[in-house]
């Protein structure tokens, strides 16, 4: 069949009209940045954000953005600035505190065409004055010390399956190692095939929140840096499993793992978890390849929080690698403040954090073994971020003993961006090569 040649050009024309219609669509962007770039500031500073509005490459010079302060507990807002902004007659939010802590401010713009354009971003004020909101239990160090005398009686004899690899010059198993109670030690272990005996440092990499296998990619990355390398998955399950084996777990039996037993420091979940890092170590420093020195522990979110625990729990652990470290601050609600993931402790219907589970929350926040924790250490924050919030980390972070420094993000949330994760290795591949020197 012939198109007629009038409806080709009638075709032809209506995509010529929407390219062209489209290409006039406004693209608004909203940003919002604290004025000192750093966005650190002291207690008793203002804080300046400055707001930004553009359409394309175009600046906009008018029009009303809403704005909200806030310290991430919405019953707070009312201690902070918020409103609307004509950009005609400003462009800024000032704030300050009268104690240690961090804000966000959050801004919106509704377009012509009636869509929200959001930003946010974050300004520290004496963070690294942050105390812990609870002083570390008198009993704490004799708790630990009884949990780990308990793991000692439990043989760590492994269980090694080889694991294909595509790399020849790398071994690959699957390990598993009896730990204290029914979850064992599960990870996928990797190392150089001609390493020499007492030449290599030990990496271990622990998960973040939810529950999956082991990741055989980050045990080579280790093993490829010439390290043994072991991932090892948070809950002591099977590794290599189809995902229905996973979603099955999330779904039953740990499902809101993290609540489970929190009424008591014995039955917490996390006690075994942090007991599998004791004996995860235990492996690593019982190969022959290990130099007798160097233990490093590296995770984010949740097993930024491991990390942390890893450090103060077990004195051979000489690097801590910890992104947006979870499982800190459980108390901070006791201290007017917001608490981390997973916000272990409930409100009463008095407003007050439930005695119980405070109590036995002590037990098992990172912040307290940061308190006991000499090795030196990385730590990366973001300002905005409302899963593992910045005062959380910081509490953490100001406990640490060993050498350390801190990656901040004024305007990153719940992350561990590609830079990030670059830093992390890098400095711990500085750490390696200072850890030569030491003698053992």
């Amino acid at each position: 069949m012939q198109i007629p040649q009038s409806f080709k050009f009638l075709a032809a024309s209506v995509f010529v009209l929407q390219s062209a219609l489209l290409l006039a669509e406004d693209k608004f962007a909203l940003k919002v940045v604290a004025e000192r770039e750093s966005a650190i500031y002291e207690v008793g500073e203002t804080a300046k954000f400055q707001i930004t509005l553009t359409n394309g490459d175009a600046a906009v010079e008018s029009g009303t953005v809403s704005y909200a302060v806030d310290d991430f507990l919405p019953e707070h807002n009312d201690r902070y600035p918020s409103g609307t902004l004509n950009l005609a007659e400003g462009n800024s939010v000032e704030v300050s505190l009268k104690s240690p802590g961090v804000v966000r401010c959050q801004v919106k713009f509704q377009t012509p065409d009636n869509k929200t354009v959001t930003a946010m971003a974050g300004a520290a004020f004496s963070p690294t004055k942050i105390e812990l909101s609870l002083p570390v239990p008198d009993d704490f160090d004799e708790f630990w010390a009884g949990q780990k005398k308990l793991l000692a009686e439990v043989p760590a004899t492994p269980k090694l399956t080889p694991v294909d690899n595509s790399d020849a010059s790398i071994l690959c198993f699957d390990a598993q190692v009896a730990c204290l109670g029914d979850a064992p030690v599960s990870g996928y272990f990797a190392k150089p095939r001609e390493a020499a005996p007492k030449s290599l440092p030990a990496i271990l990499w622990v998960h973040g929140a939810g529950v999956r296998s082991s990741s055989l990619g980050n045990a080579v990355k280790g093993a490829k840096a010439n390290m043994l390398s072991m991932d090892m998955n948070a809950h002591g399950i099977p590794n290599g499993k189809p995902n229905e084996f996973y979603e099955e777990q999330t779904n039953g039996p740990l499902k809101d793992y993290r609540y489970a037993g929190r009424e008591g420091r014995d039955a917490s979940y996390f006690r075994g978890m942090f007991l599998r890092l004791v004996r995860g170590i235990d492996f690593l420093t019982a190969q022959p390849e290990w130099d007798g020195k160097t233990v490093i522990v590296i995770g984010h979110s949740q097993g930024g929080g491991q990390a942390l625990v890893a450090g103060g729990l077990d004195e051979r652990v000489t690097f801590v690698a910890t992104g947006v470290p979870a499982i800190c601050d459980h108390s901070g609600r006791a201290a007017d403040r917001i608490n981390g993931w997973p916000k272990l402790v409930p409100q009463g219907s008095d407003g007050k954090p439930d005695p119980q589970i405070l109590e036995a929350s002590r037990y098992v926040d990172a912040v307290n073994f940061a308190s006991r924790c000499k090795a030196d250490a990385i730590m990366s924050v973001g300002f905005i971020d409302s899963v593992c919030p910045p005062t959380s980390c910081y509490a953490a972070y100001n406990q640490l003993q060993g050498k350390k420094q801190i990656l901040t993000e004024p305007l990153m949330g719940h992350a561990a961006p590609p830079h990030i994760q670059d830093a992390f290795i890098e400095a711990v591949l500085e750490h390696v090569e200072r850890q030569k020197d030491v003698e053992n």
